[in-house]
């Protein structure tokens, strides 16, 4: 009978997930079969892919709108389904958060997912929906190992000074610190970029992950060094919902002059900023670069005009760059924001080469002797999958 490895990652919109096969001592980093629950927020349809080559999509009844609940079962007994005589090895969760403490994974128990619960007010869109993930997993599989991966844990490695926020000292010992987060995307760049690369420099590395929610990292020798994202997710660049980067002071006048409640103030800065907010369209980059209406185009000059001052600040970061990587739904589908990206880098010697950057894979920069530029796209489920076979394993 053949062991598996099923990776969930339960968020507020979709719930995705994959399954690895385990051969002797080794995991296939290529799933046996991949799918997911979206639109949950509106028009839910399930996606499943097997192989590299089949796959189905069907549109599910809309008692699903707004349920995670029933959108978790229902997954759930499609995995069910597939899986078969497959024997359930173990299932690794995405979890946003897991603070100070979590700087690696976690074999999952009832201790340590109430202790991940203390982070819910810093991650409301992403950790609940992250842990009833888990619950529903150990409701369903009790007898299969559940394992957390943090999305924080890959930025431990940084210094205190990039960590810290210049408030009274005692909040910093409370855990009021940049923890950064998008790390098991991160960590998986920093893997696989020395081979995709060759020959080419990358010890001084900035990876952009830009999708829906966005940040970026600077990376020497593969660890993490800087990343544009703090205490929450709503920090650093502008995304599809979420603000990113604001003046606090912001903050203190719509609570104290427009008299916006605290729930008022997060619903605005989580659910109707970014994109979305500046547009008045969408917060989908692909419907604001077909729009000709002055606000979509002017929240796209702002997405990369933010994007480029951070790359100048990581790249400070650094002490300078020898390569730049974009990965996420952005990065790696959308040769129209990277051109615009490269272009306002072009003071650190980033050339594009439009032919490759339309292909939408591999370098896409021409210059030899400068840094260069490279779409690589992120595999996060392989991450989870190799640290929930691994974590036994003594370290």
């Amino acid at each position: 009978m053949t062991a598996v490895i099923v990776t969930l990652n339960a968020g507020s919109s979709s719930i995705k997930f994959a399954t690895f096969s385990i051969y002797g001592d080794a995991l296939n980093p290529e799933p046996e079969f991949k799918g997911q629950i979206a639109g949950i927020d509106g028009d839910p349809f399930m996606e499943i892919t097997v192989g590299k080559d089949q796959s189905r999509k069907e549109q599910l009844c809309k008692e699903i709108v707004g349920d995670h609940g029933i959108a978790l079962d229902y997954l759930l007994n499609t995995i069910d389904e597939r899986l078969g005589t497959y024997q359930l090895s173990g299932v690794g969760h995405r979890v946003v958060h897991g603070g100070a403490k979590f700087s690696a994974p976690q074999i999952l128990t009832n201790e340590t997912i109430t202790q991940l619960e203390k982070f819910i007010p810093l991650a409301p869109g992403h950790q609940p929906h992250n842990l009833n993930g888990v619950k529903a997993a150990q409701k369903r599989w009790p007898e299969a190992r559940q394992v957390a991966c943090f999305d924080t844990a890959f930025h431990r490695t940084q210094e205190k000074a990039a960590e810290q926020f210049a408030l009274p000292y005692m909040m910093t010992e409370e855990g009021i610190i940049r923890y950064g987060f998008h790390g098991l995307s991160y960590e998986y760049i920093a893997s696989v970029a020395p081979e995709i690369m060759g020959d080419a420099p990358h010890q001084r590395m900035i990876v952009a992950h830009l999708g829906a929610g966005a940040s970026m990292c600077a990376l020497m020798d593969g660890k993490s060094v800087a990343t544009t994202m703090g205490f929450t997710a709503l920090d650093g660049l502008p995304m599809g919902t979420r603000c990113g980067d604001i003046d606090p002071g912001v903050l203190l006048y719509l609570l104290q002059e427009k008299g916006m409640s605290a729930s008022e103030l997060a619903d605005c800065l989580y659910e109707k900023s970014g994109l979305l907010g500046m547009s008045g369209i969408s917060s989908d980059m692909r419907i604001l670069q077909e729009s000709d209406d002055p606000r979509a185009i002017g929240a796209i000059d702002y997405f990369v005009h933010r994007t480029v001052r951070e790359i100048g600040s990581l790249a400070a970061a650094l002490g300078g760059v020898d390569a730049l990587v974009f990965t996420a739904g952005i990065g790696e589908n959308s040769s129209f924001i990277r051109k615009q990206i490269l272009t306002g880098c072009r003071w650190l010697g980033f050339e594009v080469d439009d032919h490759a950057n339309a292909t939408n894979v591999g370098c896409i920069t021409l210059n030899d002797n400068g840094p260069s530029g490279w779409v690589i796209r992120t595999n996060e489920e392989l991450v989870i999958a190799q640290h929930t076979f691994h974590i036994d394993e003594p370290v």
